[in-house]
């Protein structure tokens, strides 16, 4: 089954309209915007509260939702939310903020502690409307069913999956993301990478998800690079949100697999943030599944722009493997563990935390014990 968001709109300045679009949903009263200081310093919060204002609907911002948020900070922001009248959410900022909105949309029509979502399909009313504005190029948030929270008693992250966390009203301007510094823009870039990639080649891959898991892959290898060296490039910026917006469509509708698993622990336990476990681990996920895709992969390379000729499958599939190491090398993201404090002997306690999401690992094309999720690891400490 494939579920996404209510509209799209999709251009340059098209955040111009969000009040025009905001009217087409229903009559509001009191709108609170969730974001993050750096969005405010751009201005675009200013305008909008201004605008809002104007269309007789009260407003508050929100910016207490922090990276990689936790089970308390969403607890914490939820009770400054609910303590005054509100029948409009707005989330603009990358996806911890998205992701955020969308939890504390639910939450104020389902009167539970955000714990007991955790899950799938524990979500039992809909909640109140919902605008996402992403202005990051990694998660796709604005267009799935998922939120993910921290639980750092667990040294985890965990998902939140339900048909009611996806928003009314969806707008994608790239303006929103040239300031994006180097770092985001290459870390939440692979992210939306490995999004599209492990739908492709994940046990629930289909039409659908295959359909726009490789027009993202091709945005993607297009534009990332690109954008990377060249904020300002809002062609390159475009492609970026387009191919993060198909990867999360690609992953609603066929799922992650063992990168994401593997990712979890990385950043519940050491705070790595999410597209950077996902970079550092999608080589070697790769080429531990690689006889198990390899046809998959040599498609995958097709739609990178790789030129594999006549070449067989493993050496195809080798060529996108070869690639990802060369992106991640070109945009100084870490390929080793002991740069954030880790060492080897973390490994058996980061494997059987990974071991236990269940849900990615078995959607994996390739069954990975204990002792695989170790190898891949150990993989990290060259």
């Amino acid at each position: 089954m494939f579920q996404t968001s209510g509209s799209i709109v999709v251009g340059r300045n098209v955040i111009d309209q969000l009040i025009p679009r905001i009217k087409l949903l229903g009559e509001f009263r009191h709108a609170v915007i969730v974001t993050q200081p750096s969005i405010i310093k751009m201005g675009v919060i200013e305008q909008i509260l201004g605008e809002l204002k104007q269309a007789g609907i009260s407003s508050r911002c929100i910016t207490e939702v922090k990276p990689e948020p936790t089970v308390d900070n969403i607890r914490s922001v939820f009770s400054s939310i609910s303590a005054e009248p509100v029948d409009l959410l707005i989330g603009i900022g990358g996806g911890s903020v998205l992701d955020a909105a969308k939890i504390f949309s639910v939450l104020l029509t389902n009167p539970v502690d955000v714990q007991s979502l955790i899950g799938t399909d524990l979500v039992s009313q809909s909640g109140i409307p919902m605008v996402l504005v992403p202005t990051t190029s990694g998660t796709g948030s604005e267009v799935t069913p998922n939120a993910i929270v921290s639980v750092p008693e667990e040294e985890l992250k965990v998902g939140i999956i339900s048909r009611h966390l996806l928003p009314k009203l969806v707008l994608i301007d790239p303006v929103l993301t040239i300031s994006l510094p180097k770092s985001i823009t290459a870390a939440t870039g692979m992210d939306a990478f490995t999004h599209a990639l492990e739908s492709y080649i994940s046990n629930k891959a289909n039409p659908i998800s295959d359909m726009f898991a490789l027009e993202s892959i091709r945005l993607i290898a297009e534009s990332l690079v690109l954008a990377y060296h060249n904020g300002s490039d809002l062609e390159a910026r475009g492609k970026m949100l387009l191919g993060s917006m198909y990867g999360g469509m690609a992953l609603s509708a066929a799922g992650t697999a063992a990168v994401h698993a593997l990712a979890y622990p990385l950043g519940g336990k050491f705070n790595i943030s999410h597209g950077v476990a996902n970079s550092m681990l999608l080589p070697h996920v790769m080429a531990f599944n690689q006889d198990a895709i390899a046809d998959r992969l040599r498609n995958v390379a097709g739609a990178m722009g790789l030129h594999v000729g006549k070449m067989g499958r493993t050496e195809s599939s080798d060529m996108v493997i070869k690639q990802i190491f060369e992106w991640t090398s070109e945009m100084c993201i870490p390929q080793n563990l002991r740069e954030f404090g880790i060492s080897e002997g973390d490994v058996d306690d980061l494997a059987i935390a990974a071991s236990k999401v269940t849900r990615l690992l078995t959607n994996n094309p390739k069954p990975m014990d204990l002792a695989s999720i170790k190898t891949v690891y150990r993989k990290l400490f060259p």
